[in-house]
C-alpha cells in the first residue's frame, strides 16, 4: 500500500544568510561605480611614464615616431605651423616615404589660424593622410560648437600617449626671449590599454571620413607592468567624465587636488568640491595666473568665491601658462588627459583622458602638484574682494597665444550667464564680485533694447537669416533621414542579368 502524503509536510528550513555577504567589497564597489560612470573598463597590466611639458613629451613623441614599423595616429586639437609643428610633420612624411601608415586628424577650429593650406598640402603630398574634424558645413549650422579637443598618439598599437599638450612653440618657450614653457602634464602608456586608445581614434577618424580599415589586432597586448587604468574617450552629450568627475568629489577621503586650465565649473560640480571641503577633504585648484584671453580674467575670478567660501583652497600660477589638465586624490587615484572642468569639455567636445588607480602614479602626480605650488599665489577673500596676496608686484606677463580661446570663452560665458540669470530669477544670492558682471551685462540688455525699438529692422534681417538658415538646414537633415527610411524600407530589386 502506498503512503499517502502528510497533509502537514515538514518545512525545510534554509540556512540564514548574511546580508552583508551580498555586498561587493569597497574595492569591487568602487570598480563598478567607476565603470558605469566613465563608461570605460579596467585595464591591468600596463606600465605608466609620467611626462612634464614639452621637454619630456616632445622628445618622448619623436622617438615613438622614428622607432614606428606600422602605424602612427596622431589626434591633435591644434599643430601651429611653426619650428615645433615644421619639427613633428618632417618626423612625420620620414615615415610615411619609408611605408608606415600616417594618419593624422587635427580640428577645424583649433587649427583655424594656426596652420595654412600649405602646411596640410604639404603632408598630404608627402603620403600623410590627414582629415579635418568637423569643418563648417551648411546643413549643420551650430556643428562647430562639437570639437575634437583630443591630444593623443598611438604608434604600432605598442605605446600610446595621452596628453593635454598640443604642438607649437608656446609649449617649448623661448629661452632666447625669456619667454617660458607652459606648464602641461601628459604621460606614456604601454599595455592593455593602448587598444582603447586606438579604439577611441578609429572612432573620431570614421567621424571624419570612411572608417579605418581592419588592421588592428583583436587581442589585447600583453601585460607588461602592474597599473590598472581606464580609458575614458568622451563623445559630445555624454558627459562621462563629468559623472566621474562628480564620483571622485563624492568619494575623496583626505585630498582631492585639481589643476584646470579653463576653469569653468558648473553649479553641480562647484556643490560637490565644496561638500567634500566642507567634510574635512583637502581640496585645492590650480588655475593660471595669465591667461591667452586676458579678457577672460575677471569671469574667471568671479568664480573663485563659491570655491573659497565653501572651504576649496585656490591658486594661480605665476609662469606664462598652466595648460594641464589633472586631478590626484588621496594619493591612490588619479587623472592625466585632455578635459576642462567646464561645460564645453564636459559636454560638448571629444576628449580623452586616462584615470590611474596606483598608489606609486598618484604619488608621483602629488609631488608634482606640490612642486606647481610653489610657483603659484594662494587666492584668499578679503573684504568682499577676491585677491592673491604676495603675488608679483609687476603685471604678469600674459600667456602667449598657443591654444584655442573656446574653452575659456565657454567658462566666461557660462560665469556670465549664470549670474544674469540668478539677477533676472533670484534663484540665489549674488555676491558682490558679480557686480562688474551684471552692470555690463545689463548695459548690454539696454543697448539691445535702445537698438530693437530705434533700429528693428537692424534686429529683424539677422534673425530673419539666421532662422531661414536654421530651417534649411533642419529640412535637409530630415530629407535625408527620410530617404535613408524609405531605402531601408524598400532596397532597390537586383538586376537579372
Amino acid at each position: 500500500m502506498r503512503a499517502l502524503p502528510s497533509a502537514n509536510p515538514p518545512i525545510v528550513r534554509s540556512r540564514r544568510r548574511d546580508p552583508a555577504s551580498d555586498w561587493p567589497s569597497v574595492r569591487q564597489w568602487a570598480n563598478q561605480a567607476f565603470a558605469r560612470a566613465s563608461g570605460a573598463p579596467l585595464r591591468e597590466g600596463n606600465r605608466v611614464t609620467l611626462l612634464k611639458d614639452a621637454s619630456e613629451n616632445y622628445p618622448a613623441w619623436l622617438n615613438a615616431i622614428r622607432l614606428a614599423q606600422r602605424t602612427i595616429h596622431f589626434e591633435m586639437y591644434i599643430i601651429h605651423e611653426d619650428e615645433q609643428g615644421q619639427l613633428f610633420a618632417d618626423a612625420l612624411l620620414r615615415k610615411a616615404s619609408e611605408g608606415v601608415r600616417v594618419r593624422l586628424l587635427y580640428d577645424w577650429m583649433g587649427g583655424l589660424g594656426k596652420s595654412s593650406r600649405r602646411f596640410w598640402n604639404r603632408l598630404r603630398a608627402g603620403g600623410v593622410d590627414v582629415r579635418c574634424y568637423n569643418p563648417p558645413r551648411f546643413d549643420r549650422p551650430l556643428g562647430w560648437l562639437s570639437r575634437d579637443h583630443r591630444k593623443t598618439i598611438t604608434v604600432d598599437g605598442a605605446v600610446a600617449f595621452v596628453t593635454g599638450l598640443c604642438v607649437g612653440r608656446a609649449w617649448a618657450g623661448d629661452p632666447a626671449r625669456h619667454i617660458e614653457p607652459w606648464r602641461d602634464t601628459g604621460i606614456e602608456v604601454r599595455g592593455p590599454a593602448v587598444l582603447d586608445v586606438e579604439a577611441a581614434f578609429a572612432d573620431a577618424w570614421s567621424a571624419a571620413g570612411d572608417p579605418l580599415p581592419d588592421e588592428r589586432s583583436r587581442e589585447l597586448p600583453p601585460h607588461v607592468g602592474d597599473v590598472p587604468l581606464r580609458v575614458v574617450a568622451t563623445v559630445p552629450n555624454t558627459a562621462g567624465l563629468f559623472r566621474v568627475d562628480q564620483l571622485v568629489a563624492a568619494m575623496a577621503r583626505k585630498t582631492l587636488w585639481l589643476t584646470d586650465a579653463y576653469y569653468g565649473g558648473t553649479a553641480p560640480y562647484v556643490e560637490a568640491l565644496r561638500a567634500a571641503a566642507r567634510d574635512g577633504v583637502d581640496v585645492r585648484l590650480l588655475v593660471p595666473g595669465a591667461s591667452d584671453i586676458p579678457l577672460i580674467q575677471p569671469f574667471s575670478r568671479a568664480g573663485y568665491r563659491p570655491l573659497l567660501e565653501g572651504g576649496v583652497r585656490v591658486y594661480e600660477w605665476n609662469g606664462s601658462m598652466v595648460h594641464a589638465k589633472t586631478a590626484v586624490a588621496d594619493a591612490r587615484w588619479a587623472r592625466v588627459g585632455s578635459t576642462n572642468l567646464n561645460v564645453a569639455s564636459w559636454l560638448g567636445n571629444r576628449e580623452l583622458d586616462v584615470i590611474i588607480e596606483h598608489d606609486a602614479f598618484a604619488r608621483q602626480m602629488q609631488e608634482m602638484f606640490l612642486r606647481d605650488l610653489g610657483n603659484a599665489t594662494e587666492v584668499v577673500l578679503q573684504r568682499n574682494r577676491v585677491r592673491a596676496p604676495g603675488a608679483p608686484t609687476g603685471r604678469r606677463r600674459p600667456a602667449t597665444s598657443g591654444s584655442s580661446s573656446g574653452g575659456r570663452m565657454v567658462a566666461g560665458a557660462v560665469r556670465v550667464g549664470n549670474t544674469v540669470a540668478a539677477a533676472i530669477t533670484n534663484t540665489r544670492v549674488l555676491e558682490s564680485v558679480e557686480a562688474n558682471i551684471a552692470l555690463i551685462a545689463g548695459a548690454l540688455l539696454a543697448v539691445l533694447a535702445v537698438v530693437s525699438f530705434t533700429y528693428p529692422r537692424a534686429l529683424a534681417y539677422p534673425v530673419g537669416l539666421i532662422a531661414a538658415w536654421l530651417a534649411a538646414a533642419v529640412l535637409w537633415r530630415g530629407l535625408e533621414l527620410y530617404r535613408n527610411r524609405r531605402h531601408a524600407q524598400h532596397p532597390p530589386t537586383p538586376r537579372k542579368s
